[in-house]
């Protein structure tokens, strides 16, 4: 993982976030952090990204792009439609990219799965601790409205 640092100027932001921008959408972001430095005049926003780079060299394939229509029936395309707005209006209040809260594959577990617990949701790769605690309340509120409203559905391998 690499690491970058900007500084965001509080009484002219412009320039300073287009860079932000630019650079976060050229790269594989992992982490943001921000922190707001009061100076008066010279206040300013101090942003750390974690990132990784395209080289491949974190030894992992990027991953294809996977169309979640296809993967899920109906209904659980409709949950998981459900947890993505939900993800993007938190992601827009926290000022944050979408998939610093959960990545789509993440949800579509969360929906595949049935999902209904803190331990459960911990279960899921890549969910830890702080994702748990910060977000996790919020989309198992939805996840048990949602579920508690379907009939339950015999998957084909529970046929078997």
């Amino acid at each position: 993982m690499k690491f970058q640092f900007f500084t965001i100027s509080a009484q002219s932001p412009s320039a300073d976030q287009e860079e932000l921008n630019r650079f976060c959408a050229g790269c594989r972001v992992v982490n943001v952090e921000k922190a707001f430095v009061a100076d008066g005049d010279r206040s300013f926003w101090s942003v750390c990204v974690t990132w990784i780079d395209g080289s491949g060299s974190t030894g992992t394939r990027p991953k294809s792009r996977v169309d979640y229509k296809e993967v899920l029936d109906e209904k659980d395309f409709a949950v998981f439609v459900k947890l993505r707005n939900l993800r993007k209006t938190i992601a827009e209040k926290e000022g944050l990219p979408v998939y610093a809260l959960f990545s789509n594959e993440q949800l579509a577990t969360m929906v595949q799965k049935r999902i209904h617990t803190q331990s459960a949701l911990s279960a899921i790769d890549g969910v830890g601790k702080a994702r748990l605690e910060k977000y996790g309340d919020a989309f198992l509120a939805l996840l048990k409205q949602e579920f508690a409203t379907q009939k339950p559905v015999l998957r084909q391998k529970e046929l078997n």
